[in-house]
């Protein structure tokens, strides 16, 4: 049987949709590869992708600026739509001397709290009117999904100036009870500085800065939590005290406590999460968080420099809606979400979760290890 011929990236991208893939892969060498359930699946029943076939069916979805960006630099970041199927997040990369790319899929509908199956109290940084939240994960656990569906939740609920500030826009918003201002950085503006540096002029009252990538990012999303805005922004960390310290490895010592202090005051929460594989097959994968929320306990470790304690606080602060990964996962089980082995595949402290599982419970000791 032939190999089914490839002649352009949107017959790609609904291969994507029609295989209810995450993401998909192209490189010189190789058919298509789609992440399916986690798991990356060779598509062998298409052609090889050679050179002059991969950069053409790339390039013809491209601006001239854009392409002149990928020959000038390597990479390129950029987002596409197809009507009426879906928006895809693409990465442009140079391997071997070859063009390459991966495509992330978006949906169109942004889910809610309940339908990405978060937990409840995920919701409370919502309800905030100013501060900082913050949104962390491995890349590809649904950070970008998981804070659409609170921004989303702000838009029907309340009337208000919502500022985004992205690179690239992946969900589009519609205007419910807020207004809502998406900047593009490369499209609607220079450079994700240049978008910082007048964002607080544009009247906003919620601003979502993405990634906190450097310390002008850190710095402004202190600075405009302090003077009244509620910032939403993600951060590539593991759990909650590693995400402390990514934010203070941003800077020199000498500046350590100037951020500590910024934090002590300004930070609202951390949600930390993972993306666990399910049961049921038509979810996929759903989310184990970590919540912290910043209350008086949790200030004052963070103030000390007792980051690690910060375990304590979360173990001991359900009934304020924080939890464990452990906890998350002990949740998901019960929940018939996924199953025990994939639980303990994931889970930061298996012995104890197995206990957990088993229905033995130990008194709340810091989890740090």
């Amino acid at each position: 049987m032939d190999a089914i011929k490839i002649e352009s990236l949107n017959q790609l991208f609904h291969l994507v949709v029609e295989n209810e893939a995450s993401d998909m892969h192209l490189q010189v060498g190789s058919p298509p590869v789609l992440r399916i359930r986690g798991e990356p699946v060779y598509m062998i029943n298409y052609e090889v992708l050679l050179p002059d076939l991969l950069q053409k069916i790339i390039y013809e979805r491209l601006s001239p600026k854009q392409i002149q960006h990928f020959e000038d630099v390597g990479d390129c970041d950029l987002a596409l739509g197809v009507p009426g199927l879906a928006r895809f997040r693409l990465n442009l990369l140079r391997q071997r001397g070859s063009i390459g790319l991966v495509a992330r899929a978006v949906p169109t509908q942004i889910k809610n709290v309940q339908e990405l199956h978060l937990p409840e109290a995920i919701s409370k940084f919502c309800e905030y009117k100013e501060g900082l939240v913050i949104i962390a994960g491995a890349t590809g656990c649904g950070k970008s999904t998981t804070l659409a569906s609170l921004i989303e939740q702000i838009n029907q609920t309340r009337s208000c100036h919502i500022l985004t500030i992205e690179d690239p826009i992946e969900y589009l918003y519609r205007n419910k009870k807020a207004y809502i201002n998406q900047r593009e950085v490369g499209i609607d503006v220079a450079d994700f500085h240049a978008a910082l540096r007048t964002a607080v002029r544009q009247d906003p009252n919620i601003i979502l800065i993405g990634e906190m990538r450097d310390q002008t990012t850190v710095e402004f999303g202190l600075t405009a939590a302090e003077t009244g805005h509620l910032v939403f922004a993600t951060l590539h960390s593991s759990n909650v005290p590693q995400t402390l310290t990514r934010i203070l490895d941003l800077f020199p010592a000498e500046k350590h406590r100037q951020i500590r202090t910024g934090l002590y005051f300004n930070l609202r929460g951390i949600a930390c999460q993972k993306l666990i594989p399910a049961i049921d097959p038509k979810i996929f994968r759903v989310p184990s968080c970590e919540i912290m929320f910043n209350n008086a306990a949790a200030k004052k470790l963070i103030k000390d420099e007792e980051d690690g304690k910060l375990y304590t606080i979360i173990e001991s602060s359900e009934k304020e809606g924080m939890q464990s990964f452990n906890k998350s996962l002990f949740k998901l089980v019960n929940q018939n979400l996924i199953t025990n082995e994939m639980a303990l595949r994931y889970s930061p402290n298996p012995e104890e979760l197995k206990m957990n599982l088993q229905g033995i419970f130990l008194s709340k000791t810091s989890l740090v290890g």
